[in-house]
């Protein structure tokens, strides 16, 4: 076998590993992005649970329409909204501080999505929505993580700006006469864009996975670069790599796509962290010595 049949045949043999690769690179390119944000903002737990927060909605979804992409979609956008409203009560009306507040809702959330399904589903019910099947994904969903690609990138760039002065310091959104009337609703923004990403995200990586591409990518250009202008494209080409790489790993091995793209995803964020030139272990020992 040639590095040429090994790299590139999957994709030129097959269409479903055609659009695989397509729904891979949209979700990477689309998610990085607000995977860099959320670092930002110290949010990254709060969106691992709000992954796990869609669940219920899914699952409810799938008891009263099955596994259809449109209910499936509503369904885990509204628990989403849910788990994330009870979250603000729980910080508002005690002490529980917000990181508490969502892991509690998180545990509830997935236990109560994984329950509903087991009622109704098989164990292959389960498994699709746990860890989703990018192998799978049909045109539909396709053209379903597309719009959520576009709506994501255009967003990030006409709100930037905003978004980046209120992830440093939103203080001063609450101060700076001239952004008042934005204030609360930077937030909001970025919330429903992690939301639908999300979602989106679920249908092909399943639950579990669906924070990989965001997070991953994101955690490894910290390594690279020192500004926001700097890691959002490192950002978004290690997340692509890791979709390319991930798929081309799972075509040639008994490992499932999702799982196999997160894989990568986490070496090259382990790589990244040991030699990489910012805050890395070889960067940090050069320091010292």
């Amino acid at each position: 076998m040639t590095l040429t049949d090994f790299l590139i045949s999957p994709f030129t043999d097959y269409a479903f590993m055609k659009r695989a690769l397509v729904a891979a690179l949209a979700l990477a390119i689309s998610g990085a992005p607000l995977g860099v944000l959320m670092m930002l903002r110290r949010m990254t737990l709060v969106g691992d649970a709000l992954s796990h927060a869609i669940l219920p909605g899914i699952a409810v979804a799938f008891f009263v329409a099955g596994l259809s992409l449109w209910a499936m979609t509503l369904g885990g956008v509204t628990a989403a909204l849910i788990v994330a409203g009870l979250a603000a009560l729980l910080t508002r009306l005690t002490d529980m501080k917000e990181d508490a507040a969502f892991a509690l809702l998180y545990l509830l959330s997935l236990a109560v999505g994984v329950a509903l399904i087991s009622f109704k589903g098989s164990s292959a019910h389960l498994m699709h929505v746990l860890f989703g099947n990018i192998l799978a994904i049909d045109q539909e969903t396709l053209t379903l993580v597309a719009s959520v690609c576009c709506l994501s990138l255009f967003t990030i760039a006409v709100l930037y700006r905003r978004f980046v002065i209120d992830g440093f310091d939103g203080a001063f959104m609450r101060t700076a006469g001239a952004q008042r009337r934005g204030v609360g609703l930077m937030s909001l923004a970025f919330f429903a864009l992690l939301m639908i990403n999300l979602v989106a995200s679920f249908q092909a990586m399943g639950t579990l996975m669906a924070l990989g591409l965001m997070v991953l990518p994101a955690l490894a250009a910290r390594f690279w670069a020192k500004t926001m202008d700097g890691m959002l494209p490192f950002a978004m080409g290690l997340g692509a790599l890791a979709a390319y790489a991930g798929l081309v790993l799972s075509y040639h091995t008994a490992i499932p796509s999702g799982p196999a793209i997160v894989l990568v995803a986490g070496a090259i964020t382990v790589f990244s962290a040991m030699i990489g030139r910012f805050g890395s272990v070889m960067a940090c020992a050069g320091q010292r010595n």
